[in-house]
């Protein structure tokens, strides 16, 4: 909506598409899982490979014989044959930060090529901007994808971020149904990512952590310590209700 109050149909018709591509993603899943149960796939693996692989359009004869003709017939592969580049920094392909679903579903699959961009994609966002992008579904396999790239590149100066990304994703529709598609893989990036988390705690607060100047005040020095062990707590406390609802042990 403009200044004046009227409606901006830019903005309008950005949000449409973006409504109607996320409608799309998921009838076209919802396809692919009905497809996989009447197959009978032997294993989640492959059932999750059905799922994520749904976007693909089959090759017809006249793309196989003929002329040469240019056309992708996977639209997620665009850019694939670019250069990477060196650093870690968010590609420039992402003019600016998805604000729907289908714009990040859209920018994680084709414009981040490694987890490093794709961790500092989610640190850009934070918690609240992918709560509220996923408020209403969280796509299928995004979550697994979320733990494992939050594993490997989990580092003290992101935990508290980090809490606030995984508190905004528990609280999303079908969570519960996300955590049972994991794989185990995915499962063990789960527990592998809330061990580190644990572990950066532990170590910030018995040596990490800095200690009052010498020759202060004796009550100043229980105040700080109280409200160092108040902090250690409430942490604690936060990271074993998300292992609760992230079913670690």
């Amino acid at each position: 909506m403009e200044a004046d109050g009227a409606l901006d149909p830019v903005a309008l018709e950005r949000e449409l598409r973006a409504a109607v591509a996320a409608d799309e993603r998921r009838e076209r899943e919802n396809d692919a899982k009905l497809r996989a149960v009447r197959q009978r796939v032997p294993s989640y693996e492959e059932f999750r490979n059905i799922v994520l692989a749904s976007h693909l359009k089959p090759l017809e004869k006249k793309d196989k014989m003929g002329k040469r003709r240019n056309v992708l017939w996977n639209p997620c592969a665009a850019h694939a044959k670019a250069p990477q580049a060196s650093d870690v920094e968010i590609p420039q392909e992402l003019d600016q930060l998805p604000r729907t679903s289908a714009e990040f579903y859209r920018d994680w699959r084709r414009c981040l090529k490694s987890r490093k961009e794709k961790y500092q994609l989610l640190l850009e966002l934070g918690g609240k901007a992918l709560g509220g992008i996923f408020q209403a579904d969280l796509g299928f396999g995004l979550l697994g994808e979320f733990l494992t790239v939050l594993a490997e590149n989990v580092c003290h100066e992101d935990r508290d971020a980090i809490l606030q990304i995984l508190q905004s994703l528990s609280g999303t529709k079908r969570f519960g149904l996300n955590m049972d598609l994991l794989s185990e893989p995915e499962k063990e990036s789960s527990r592998d990512l809330f061990r580190k988390l644990r572990s950066m705690s532990r170590d910030y607060w018995t040596t990490g952590h800095p200690s009052s100047p010498a020759g202060c005040e004796a009550e100043r020095e229980a105040r700080v310590m109280d409200s160092s062990l108040q902090k250690e707590a409430e942490e604690e406390r936060i990271v074993v209700e998300l292992m609760k609802c992230y079913q670690v042990n």
